[in-house]
């Protein structure tokens, strides 16, 4: 049994087959958090690194070779009798036909398809990031002309998620102008965040995306939002962005930007540092580009976010 001042360290899979479908398991009825759902994982061993016990979890649980795998998001969670930490990875690549090794029940299910399920509470975070894609871009424009070709060039370069900010356009043109991106992203299946500092009818849209300044002014999450996020600087918005239940976060300026270069960016280590804590799926920003993915997965990141960085 775990000691209440212990913390137990998971490695959990999120695995996915050649169609994107996601893996998950049924606990066992005697367990703790019994008959619930649950990413396929386990406990380490002490001394064990988290990849080695990942694999032998998938392995042992569901009779699968872990071929690759990259950082997710990690979960620190006090369920009164117990603290966890989820130590959660992508698992893109394996060998083996998965099955259900200890007799639980097993599905592939769509990303979509997750929130169908009952899963502990320390779970939902991972849900959020299996349902959110690595790039997240931020639309910009002096002009309702100049909106529009950058929406087309981030739905080129295949971006599936989107913020209206358009902060610099004429007031009497933005409903109309977010009205001409939504069909366009409509066609392609990207979805849309409108920034709440727009103050527009965003009935349309997909969701919301806070300004710090709008974040700090709520206690709740804004009712009626499939997707509600952030815009964060430091550890108190990122703790007040997960207390009101935001789904994700934007950290920023991880490096040098021209967009704010008076504000000290925070660095890797520093980025790495807050997301220790986060508890939600968080983009890197400030002075990126898509190249620069990989290196924001392995500090913590969900992914990238930017306004330049999908133009090109």
């Amino acid at each position: 049994m775990a000691h209440r001042n212990s913390v137990v360290h998971v490695a959990v899979g999120v695995v996915r087959d050649a169609a994107g479908r996601i893996l998950i398991a049924q606990r066992a009825q005697h367990a703790h958090q019994g008959g619930l759902w649950e990413f396929p994982g386990g406990k380490l061993e002490p001394g064990e690194p988290v990849l080695q016990a990942l694999a032998r979890e998938l392995r042992e649980e569901v009779g699968i070779r872990v071929a690759a795998a990259e950082p997710l998001i990690k979960i620190h969670h006090d369920y009164g009798d117990r603290r966890v930490l989820l130590d959660v990875w992508n698992v893109n690549s394996f060998n083996g036909e998965a099955r259900p090794c200890e007799g639980q029940a097993m599905q592939w299910v769509n990303a979509g398809q997750l929130s169908d399920f009952v899963f502990p509470a320390a779970n939902l975070p991972i849900i959020a990031a299996a349902r959110l894609p690595a790039y997240y871009a931020i639309l910009e424009g002096p002009d309702a002309e100049s909106i529009m070709t950058n929406c087309q060039r981030i739905i080129d370069n295949g971006v599936k998620l989107l913020q209206f900010r358009a902060k610099a356009l004429a007031a009497s043109d933005k409903q109309n102008v977010l009205e001409q991106v939504l069909q366009q992203c409509r066609q392609h299946a990207v979805e849309v965040l409108v920034n709440a500092d727009l103050d527009l009818d965003i009935s349309q849209a997909q969701g919301l995306h806070l300004s710090s300044r709008a974040l700090l002014r709520l206690d709740r999450r804004p009712a009626g939002m499939r997707w509600v996020a952030a815009s964060c600087h430091n550890a108190a918005e990122l703790q007040h962005a997960l207390a009101i239940g935001a789904d994700f976060a934007v950290l920023a300026p991880v490096m040098p930007t021209a967009s704010h270069p008076d504000t000290p960016p925070l660095g890797w280590q520093r980025f790495s540092e807050l997301l220790e804590s986060a508890n939600l799926p968080v983009f890197a920003l400030g002075g990126l580009g898509r190249q620069d993915l990989a290196l924001a997965q392995t500090a913590g990141a969900q992914g990238i976010a930017g306004i330049s960085a999908f133009l090109v």
